[in-house]
């Protein structure tokens, strides 16, 4: 019941009702008034004796009496129709005034709402995102259009505040190399340094890392626009883990690190997209071999659970703080102060497995792992 009276056409109508009904109430007591005074006066325009007369009749309610009627007759000054004519000009005058003050306050109290989402919307178009709309009550459609329209307004803000961050990050992360190649190339043709196969493996390591950067946002802008479309087939995942890690093998060992798969039961096929899954554990084994060295480990689980299969990266690195796992998965986000360009990484490794899974319509969290470093645990679908 209370959720039908929030409606806004169910409010409008009740207060138009409410309206009219009073200004009925106020009209009848306007009457009466009016008919009040104009007895008063009829009845001190009596002769004095004449008036105790009419007082004794109207005492032994003889007012309607054939005498009572002779003395309004008599000394009645003016006309009934005279009177009534003033009665009804007095009537409208105060409905009138009453009557717009009540439909200026319904309609206030309907509109008011709108009004405040216009003026918000009119700062938001300015490029203010601060701005929020506010609502009289507590409950009703107006009040769920005022909500909706903040959360859609701290949205925009939240979205204007990640592409400011997301540019300053882009043009920083691409002027340290660009610098780097700069003057090192300006520093060649200059004879400073010569122009030997190890300076430009130097200044190749460079490019390998503008190209990762660019194909990275690449990946990840068309992500948001919609358009990164999957390639599903029938996917072996265990003979995947296999492939990726036996060609990270030199880089493993180059590294320290051992590689450990382990396998509970029977792994099911899933229907996914082996391009990006590939891609998506790529960006995990990397990340293990940039911020985990120390640890010397790296781990890969797989099991089934009913619907989904699971895949479990660990390593035994220095971990990260609880409060940080929330945070693990932004564009550029260096949550320890060892994971910065100087490794290789552009920020957006664990950004981009995010996305990936979510594509695949799976879920991907992070804690601690069992040795201490950190697990990702991913969800996949069967189907």
């Amino acid at each position: 019941m209370a959720r039908f009276l929030d409606r806004i056409w169910i409010r409008f109508g009740l207060g138009i009702a409410a309206t009219v009904l009073v200004t009925m109430g106020v009209m009848a007591l306007t009457s009466v008034v009016y008919g009040q005074i104009e007895y008063e006066r009829f009845h001190e325009s009596l002769p004095e004796s004449v008036r105790a007369e009419f007082d004794l009749l109207n005492a032994r309610d003889l007012d309607d009496s054939p005498r009572a009627l002779e003395i309004y007759r008599q000394y009645w000054q003016g006309n009934d129709w005279d009177t009534d004519i003033y009665a009804i000009i007095i009537d409208l005058l105060v409905c009138l005034a009453f009557g717009l003050v009540a439909g200026l306050w319904t309609s206030r109290m309907v509109t008011q709402p709108v009004q405040s989402i216009a003026e918000a919307a009119h700062r938001v178009a300015l490029g203010d995102f601060s701005v929020r709309a506010h609502a009289r009550s507590k409950g009703g459609e107006m009040t769920d259009l005022v909500n909706d329209f903040n959360h859609m307004t701290d949205a925009l803000e939240t979205l204007e505040r990640e592409r400011k961050s997301t540019m300053a990050a882009i043009s920083h992360e691409l002027r340290t190399p660009l610098a780097v190649l700069q003057a090192r190339l300006h520093a060649i043709c200059d004879g400073v340094i010569p122009s030997d196969p190890k300076e430009f493996s130097r200044l190749l390591e460079q490019v390998h890392h503008l190209t990762r950067l660019v194909e990275d946002l690449h990946t990840l802008s068309v992500a948001d626009a919609g358009r990164l479309s999957l390639h599903r087939r029938e996917l072996d995942l265990t003979a995947l883990v296999h492939d990726v890690l036996e060609k990270y093998a030199t880089r493993l060992a180059t590294h320290n690190m051992q590689a450990e798969v382990g396998l509970q039961g029977d792994i099911p096929l899933i229907q996914a997209d082996p391009d990006r899954l590939h891609q998506m554990l790529n960006n995990l084994i990397e990340n293990g071999l940039q911020y985990a060295q120390s640890g010397g480990w790296l781990g890969i689980e797989l099991r089934h659970e009913g619907e989904y299969v699971v895949l479990a990266v660990s390593d035994a690195g220095e971990g990260l703080p609880e409060e940080s796992y929330t945070q693990i998965f932004e564009r550029f986000q260096r949550l320890d102060p060892s994971r910065n360009r100087a490794t290789g990484g552009s920020g957006l490794g664990l950004s981009i497995v995010s996305t990936v899974v979510e594509l695949h319509g799976g879920q991907i969290a992070v804690d601690r792992a069992e040795r201490g470093g950190v697990r990702f645990t991913i969800k996949l679908p069967l189907h």
